[in-house]
C-alpha cells in the first residue's frame, strides 16, 4: 500500500498591542466592511478583520490572518508558510495592521510606544538576517537594473535614429534613381549620332582617338566607343592605322 503524502501545516504566531476604543464598534464595522479583500465580523465586544490568502488541497484556509480590535487590545493571529521567512511575515502583519488602523484613526488608537518598538525590532531582525551574500546580490541587481534602464533608453534613441536614417536612405535612393534615369537619357546617343561625334573628334585630333578619354568626355562606356569604332571601320567611314 503506497505511503500517504504527509500534509505540511503552516506555523502560527501572534502579536498583541495595548489599544483603546475611542468611537463605536458599529461605526468601525460600517467603515471596514466596505473592504473587498477582507471578511469583517463583529462579535461581542470586539471587531475582527479576517483575510484568507491561500487554501490547501482540501480547500481549508492555509495562509491567513485575523486582526481583532478589542476595547483594550489589538491582536493579530496569523499563519506562516513552511518556506516563508517568519521575520518577513511578521513585518507584513504589522503593515496590514497599520493599513487597517489608518482607516479608523478617529475611532480606535493603539499604544504608539508599543507599536513603534514592535516595528523597530521586527525591521531590525529582517535587516540583521540579510547576509553579505544577499547584500551583494541586491547591489548587483541594483547595478544591473540601472544598466538595463540606460540600455533601454539608448535602444529607444537608436530606434528613433534608425527610423530617421531609414527615411533619409529611402529619399536618397529615390533621388539616386531619378538622377540615374536622367543621366541615362543624357548619356544615350544613337549609333548615327555617336558616329558623327567620333568623326568630329577624329578631325579635331588628327585622326587619333583615346577611347578612355573620349568615353569620359562624353560620359559613355569605353566598350560602347569601341563598338562604334568597329562599326565605322566595317562601314568604311574610317580606316585603322597600322
Amino acid at each position: 500500500m503506497p505511503d500517504e503524502a504527509i500534509a505540511i501545516e503552516p506555523k502560527t504566531d501572534s502579536l498583541e498591542i495595548n489599544a483603546k476604543l475611542t468611537g463605536s464598534l458599529e461605526e468601525m464595522y460600517k467603515r471596514l466592511s466596505t473592504l473587498q479583500l477582507f471578511i469583517v465580523e463583529k462579535p461581542q465586544g470586539s471587531l475582527k478583520v479576517l483575510r484568507i490568502e491561500s487554501r490547501d488541497m482540501q480547500k481549508r484556509p492555509f495562509l491567513f490572518f485575523i486582526i481583532e480590535l478589542g476595547k483594550e487590545k489589538a491582536t493579530i493571529n496569523y499563519t506562516i508558510g513552511p518556506d516563508s521567512s517568519p521575520k518577513l511575515r511578521r513585518v507584513y502583519m504589522l503593515k496590514m495592521l497599520l493599513s487597517i488602523l489608518s482607516l479608523v484613526t478617529d475611532l480606535y488608537t493603539v499604544d504608539n510606544k508599543e507599536l513603534f518598538q514592535l516595528l523597530d525590532s521586527s525591521i531590525d531582525e529582517v535587516l540583521n538576517s540579510i547576509t553579505q551574500g544577499y547584500s551583494t546580490l541586491f547591489n548587483n541587481y541594483d547595478s544591473l537594473s540601472n544598466e538595463y534602464r540606460e540600455l533601454k533608453r539608448l535602444n529607444i534613441e537608436l530606434e528613433a535614429s534608425n527610423k530617421s536614417l531609414a527615411v533619409e536612405a529611402l529619399q536618397l535612393s529615390d533621388e539616386n534613381k531619378n538622377m540615374a534615369e536622367r543621366l541615362k537619357v543624357l548619356e544615350t546617343y544613337s549609333d548615327n549620332s555617336l558616329m558623327v561625334i567620333v568623326q568630329d573628334w577624329l578631325d579635331a585630333h588628327d585622326d587619333s582617338i583615346d577611347v578612355n578619354e573620349f568615353a569620359k568626355n562624353y560620359k559613355i562606356s569605353p566598350t560602347r566607343v569601341e563598338q562604334i569604332l568597329n562599326k565605322m571601320v566595317t562601314l568604311g567611314y574610317i580606316e585603322l592605322k597600322g
